[in-house]
C-alpha cells in the first residue's frame, strides 16, 4: 500500500493506493472515496468479544472495514471527522505504535489493530485507560485535531505533554503521569492538570488543538444558544 496525503494541514485526506488482490482496514465511516470496483466487507475485528473491546475501551466503531482490490489495483479514500491533519506511521515486527482513542484511520491488512490496557496513568489522564496498539508489518494512518507535531527523542530526552494533545507514541517510549504544577491550586489557577512525561528513545506524536477542550466548550456555550 502506497499512501499519498493532500488537502494538509487543515482538512487532511490520505489516498491509499493498493495492488492487485491488496487490502487495507478502515475505521467505519473514515472511507471518503474510492475506485468502483473495490471489494468491501464490514466485519467485526477480532470477532464479538474484539470488536466489543474496540469499540466500548478503545473508542473506536464495532465494525471494521475491509476494502480489497480488483485484479487492476484500486484506492481508497480516508478522512476523519474533526479538521486537521493525517499522519503515516510505518510498523514493524521490531516497533509497534500505540495510539489515542479515536485516531486510528487505517492500515495495510497485515497490522494487528487491538485494544490495550495503558495502565491507569492513561485512565486518570482523561484520555480513558485503553489505547490502540498497532503491530506486525505495514502502514498505519492517524488522524489528528489541528497540525501534527513530531518529537523525535533520544535516549533519556524527555519531553511533557498536556493529555488532550497525545496522539501516538512508539513503544520504545516510556512515560509516566503527573500533575503539571505543584498542587492542586495551582493547577487550578494554571488551567492545566495531568501530563504525559514521555522519556525517549522513540517518537512522540502530538496535535495542536485538543478535542475534550473542544467537547468541553460546546457544552458550555449551547445551552446559552438556544435562548
Amino acid at each position: 500500500m502506497q499512501v499519498s496525503i493532500r488537502h494538509q494541514p487543515s482538512f487532511a485526506v490520505a489516498r491509499c493506493d493498493l495492488g492487485p488482490g491488496e487490502s487495507i482496514k478502515a475505521e467505519s465511516g473514515a472511507m471518503m472515496s474510492m475506485a468502483a470496483d473495490m471489494g468491501v466487507e464490514a466485519r467485526m475485528q477480532g470477532g464479538l468479544l474484539g470488536a466489543l473491546k474496540r469499540s466500548a475501551l478503545g473508542g473506536e466503531s464495532f465494525f471494521v472495514s475491509t476494502y480489497i482490490a480488483g485484479p487492476q489495483g484500486g484506492f481508497v479514500d480516508v478522512a476523519a471527522n474533526l479538521p486537521g491533519d493525517l499522519l503515516v506511521f510505518p510498523v514493524t515486527p521490531e516497533k509497534a505504535l500505540f495510539v489515542q482513542r479515536g485516531s486510528w484511520l487505517a492500515s495495510d491488512g497485515t497490522v494487528d489493530i487491538d485494544t490495550k490496557w495503558g495502565g491507569f496513568k492513561n485512565l486518570f489522564g482523561g484520555e480513558g485507560g485503553f489505547i490502540i496498539r498497532a503491530s506486525g508489518q505495514g502502514t498505519v494512518v492517524a488522524s489528528c485535531y489541528g497540525a501534527v507535531e513530531l518529537w523525535d527523542l533520544q535516549p533519556g530526552q524527555r519531553i511533557v505533554v498536556d493529555t488532550g494533545h497525545m496522539v501516538a507514541y512508539e513503544d520504545t517510549v516510556q512515560f509516566q503521569l503527573r500533575k503539571a504544577t505543584g498542587g492542586v491550586i495551582q493547577s487550578m489557577k494554571s488551567g492545566e492538570g495531568l501530563v504525559f512525561e514521555f522519556t525517549g528513545p522513540g517518537r512522540v506524536y502530538t496535535q495542536t488543538r485538543n478535542p475534550s477542550a473542544l467537547i468541553d466548550w460546546l457544552t458550555m456555550v449551547l445551552p446559552f444558544s438556544r435562548t
